[in-house]
């Protein structure tokens, strides 16, 4: 059941802190869950285990930066509220761990286990994605309203810099790269055009270089190119 509270500061459009971010991780989970579903075990191996290896770490990050930073203002508003998160995040990061154990497992199987190792890691990563498709629910519909009730749009605007202005270039481009096909037109252009405001021009043309163009398909890239966004 959705908190009454969570539609209430949905209609007045207060700073999604938790939204584009989860939008992010839900797109890049699908598709990871298509690719490792459809992939020939011994063909597709390299490349997908790869690029699932830099997404677990992407999530591991995420986990980090709530826990350094979203957490600590959580407690100050509420103390006790960061238990059952905590619990999550390391049953996350148990999860996270399992996986990459898998993987090297994988990398190591002969070729006659190799399928079945495939099919492991897969519902490994299935059941990790269900648990933190639930966890995310919760924190937009649970843990933002909190959030919400004890801070101005100001100081959570502030709070999300803060995890921004933690991230390494990499790290950035990575998150991007899974935000901006995921967000509503709506969303991606009112994202851009504040960075283009505010950030250096260097770090701003490296997000469309390296980000947009790799992730959004052409009518999206059109668009922007048209607001003078993506020149």
């Amino acid at each position: 059941m959705i908190d009454a509270k969570f539609m209430t500061y949905v209609a007045q459009r207060r700073w999604d802190l938790y939204g584009p971010i989860h939008k992010g991780l839900r797109l890049a989970h699908a598709q990871l869950i298509v690719r490792l579903g459809a992939a020939d075990p011994i063909e597709d191996q390299p490349v997908l285990l790869a690029d699932l290896t830099a997404h677990l770490a992407t999530a591991a990050g995420h986990l980090d930066h709530e826990d350094r930073f979203i957490h600590p203002t959580l407690e100050a508003i509420t103390r006790g509220a960061t238990r059952d998160l905590e619990n999550h995040h390391q049953s996350h990061r148990d999860d996270l761990e399992r996986l990459q154990t898998q993987i090297g497992d994988l990398k190591a199987a002969p070729r006659e286990t190799r399928a079945a190792a495939w099919r492991e890691l897969y519902l490994t990563f299935c059941a990790f994605v269900a648990a933190d498709l639930a966890h995310m629910a919760h924190e937009e519909t649970v843990i933002w309203p909190q959030l919400c009730a004890g801070l101005s749009d100001e100081q959570l605007a502030e709070l999300e810099m803060r995890i921004i202005a933690s991230l390494t270039p990499r790290e950035n481009l990575s998150v991007m790269r899974i935000m901006l096909p995921a967000m509503s037109p709506e969303e991606r252009i009112g994202l851009l055009t504040g960075m283009k405001a505010n950030a250096p021009p260097e770090a701003y043309n490296a997000v469309i270089e390296h980000a947009a163009r790799p992730s959004l398909d052409a009518p999206a890239m059109a668009e922007l190119e048209r607001l003078g966004l993506a020149a």
